[in-house]
């Protein structure tokens, strides 16, 4: 096995507890906030889209927060590092257009073989040539033409709401211009806060009939195997998780100065996959945006405790995912609409930075119009033939890009 050995000894509750300290508990607030905001309406979004009932959609959070909760303790404290495992959005969105023509069992089969995938590029150690087989820009065209539709969303949105969602987006913009107001509250939270007060002045809130806190019961979903799934999402799932996710966040770590186990996050997310997947949850992912706000500050041989913060506070809103899903679906669906848009902006402008700035441009372009024209091809969605057609495209026009590589 090419898994990296654990850093031994595995400090216990004393030494975790000397290790923690206020920066850290207050990174990971703010880091959990961004998770169950945000992240959490591109769920709802999806499944409401979908026709997902109340219940599947609060098995999904449950799955995603909770059981990748046990995984981020578990490696968090065996690599002494801040690896916090939650799910894939990217992967999330691709599951739109792919539910349309697909039942969820065979959804959950894509994600059972996503895992099983992950588990043997992990273990075998060939993920780094995995991650290296796609052309960066033709993933992220892939990426940028899946999430368009939130960008557009949140357009429809002062459509739909103008009050509502000019705003939310004004507050987003008035935290992000202003960094020193940005660092205290982050620009998704801003607009979180401005949409609830305008929620609540106009009486748009609909809760349903009934006790809103109740804690979750999870659906158990038996996983059907077919080709047309497994064609479908398993590679787009597969890479989606390597090489943006993961990519993104090891990347953020050894920025900060962690060594993360390439191998060992492979395998976890593979292992994550296989048990969050039976539950309804999209693919486990190593996270970015949250590594980054636990590693901003502190000393790092103590930022693993912030990890474990953030999984605590996790596992609690995984256990009341139906109150948190009863509350976002009793809101205007310009209140998710917006809060999910304004929270892809910034990754669809990534998206579309290194999709088209420099090499494999034109297959990056061929990859992104076949994935937005959402076209199924002999009943197989559209962003994996984005990404046949861009590599396709690449190869035979884009060479010269390959060689310099």
């Amino acid at each position: 096995m090419s898994l990296e050995p654990a850093v031994l000894p595995v400090p216990g509750p004393r030494q975790v507890l000397a290790d923690s300290g206020g920066v850290y508990v207050a990174n990971a607030a703010v880091a959990f906030l961004f998770s169950c905001t945000g992240p959490v309406a591109i769920i709802l979004s999806v499944a409401s889209g979908a026709g997902l009932s109340e219940g599947d959609i609060a098995s999904w959070i449950f799955g995603g927060f909770f059981l990748n909760s046990l995984i981020t303790i578990a490696f968090s404290l065996a690599y002494r590092q801040p690896l916090v495992f939650l799910w894939s959005i990217p992967g999330s969105v691709l599951l739109g257009p792919a539910l349309g023509h697909l039942s969820f069992p065979e959804v959950v089969g894509a994600f059972l073989a996503t895992g099983a995938l992950m588990l043997l590029l992990g273990f075998s150690g060939w993920v780094r040539r995995a991650m290296e087989a796609v052309p960066m820009p033709i993933v992220m065209a892939m990426v940028a033409g899946v999430f368009l539709r939130f960008g557009t969303g949140l357009v429809h949105a002062f459509a739909d709401d103008l009050p509502l969602a000019l705003l939310m987006t004004l507050a987003w913009l008035a935290f992000t211009a202003v960094p020193r107001l940005g660092r205290v509250v982050p620009p998704l939270i801003a607009a979180l806060a401005a949409g609830i007060v305008v929620i609540a002045l106009q009486g748009t809130f609909r809760p349903p009939a009934g006790s809103l806190v109740a804690i979750v019961s999870p659906h158990f979903y038996p996983p059907r195997f077919s080709w047309r799934a497994m064609v479908e999402l398993v590679v787009p799932l597969a890479i989606t998780v390597l090489t943006v996710q993961n990519a993104q966040g090891i990347a953020i770590l050894t920025a900060a100065g962690h060594k993360p186990p390439i191998n060992a996050i492979t395998a976890a997310c593979g292992l994550g996959a296989c048990v969050t997947g039976l539950f309804g949850a999209v693919s486990t992912c190593l996270t970015g945006p949250v590594n980054a706000v636990i590693t901003s500050a502190g000393e790092k041989p103590r930022h693993y405790t912030a990890a474990l913060v953030v999984a605590f506070l996790a596992m609690g809103f995984g256990l009341l995912a139906p109150l948190f899903t009863r509350l976002l679906l009793a809101t205007p669906p310009a209140f998710i609409a917006a809060l999910a848009g304004l929270a892809m902006l910034r990754v669809l402008q990534t998206a579309f930075q290194i999709s088209f700035r420099d090499k494999f441009s034109f297959g990056a372009l061929t990859c992104f119009l076949v994935t937005v024209a959402d076209l199924p091809i002999f009943h197989i969605g559209a962003p994996f033939w984005g990404l046949v057609f861009g590599l396709a495209v690449s190869r035979l026009l884009e060479g010269k890009d390959r060689e310099k590589k």
